[in-house]
């Protein structure tokens, strides 16, 4: 390991959790990360478990990656989440920079800034993804495009793989069901991925039906380094 990724690898990021395999979130068999910690706080966001910010979910970035790898070995490529990643545009570069080292896939980030916002204050950072996807969640935009929660939000294609993956038909909407992967911590199940307009509800509903008892959790990956 060089000195430079010796030094992003002690860099410290905050994450809420990590999943293996994600299917809904991008091309592929992907590793999904959550950052922890959002300012935005998107109404109608599936999510709202990663907006608080606290010190015990940090994490060096080198740690993380040496605990992902088995899963990056096989994985068509990583997304970010959140919580709001850029928020974090540091950690986040360091996060992306050792990835890069690690695996030949697309790196893949979601945003809930705005493009002309990450252009402008996260120059350095914007240029490392294959694809990001920017803007806001706005739960009165229906969604009907690949990969969006709201039609608002835009694709952008960085690299030539990020275009080769992500073409102009990821622009067009889509018909039929979404898919959903479930990811268990431990009693505590995640959906993941976008589901369509309204089927959040109706989820919920159906699972308390069924005995199922419904609650807001969150999960943390603390360094055992970092006082709680």
């Amino acid at each position: 390991m060089t000195i430079r990724a010796a030094a992003l690898s002690r860099r410290r990021i905050a994450i809420a959790r990590a999943h293996f395999p994600v299917t809904t979130l991008g091309y592929g068999r992907r590793v999904g990360i959550w950052t922890q910690g959002c300012t935005i706080r998107c109404c109608g966001c599936m999510s709202t478990d990663t907006w608080p910010r606290l010190r015990g979910d940090m994490v060096e970035v080198g740690n993380l990656v040496q605990s992902l790898r088995p899963w990056l070995a096989t994985a068509d490529g990583v997304t970010v989440s959140g919580g709001e990643p850029f928020e974090q545009p540091a950690a986040l570069a360091a996060l992306l920079r050792i990835l890069r080292l690690e695996i030949s896939g697309d790196l893949f980030v979601y945003s809930g800034m705005t493009w002309e916002r990450l252009v402008a204050e996260y120059p350095d950072v914007v240029g490392l993804p294959d694809v990001i996807m920017s803007e806001p969640y706005d739960a009165s935009i229906t969604g009907t495009l690949p990969f969006r929660g709201s039609d608002n939000q835009r694709l952008h294609r960085l690299t030539p793989l990020g275009a080769l993956r992500y073409p102009e038909s990821f622009d067009e909407p889509v018909e039929g069901v979404r898919s959903l992967d479930v990811a268990t911590v431990g009693e505590t199940a995640f959906l993941v991925g976008i589901p369509m307009d309204g089927a959040r509800p109706n989820f919920r509903r159906r699972l308390r039906d069924d005995g199922f008892a419904i609650e807001s959790v969150r999960t943390i990956r603390p360094d055992p380094g970092v006082e709680p």
